[in-house]
């Protein structure tokens, strides 16, 4: 990607943000947060969720 096109992408994304309304802007970094991932997965990445996968199958 060339410099001019990574500005002019930039550059769209600012002036779409700036032309939303500021409780659009404000919903939708709420709702971001409210999707984070679990803790463990965001400190430690797939490595507890393997492990609590292979525990459950052996469950069964």
């Amino acid at each position: 990607m060339k410099t001019n096109d990574y500005v002019k992408f930039m550059t769209q994304q600012f002036v779409t943000y700036t032309n939303q309304p500021k409780e659009e802007r404000k919903a939708k970094r709420e709702e971001r947060k409210s999707v984070q991932p679990p803790r463990s997965h965001r400190w430690f990445g797939l490595v507890p969720f393997a492990i609590s996968q292979s525990f459950r199958r052996t469950k069964k």
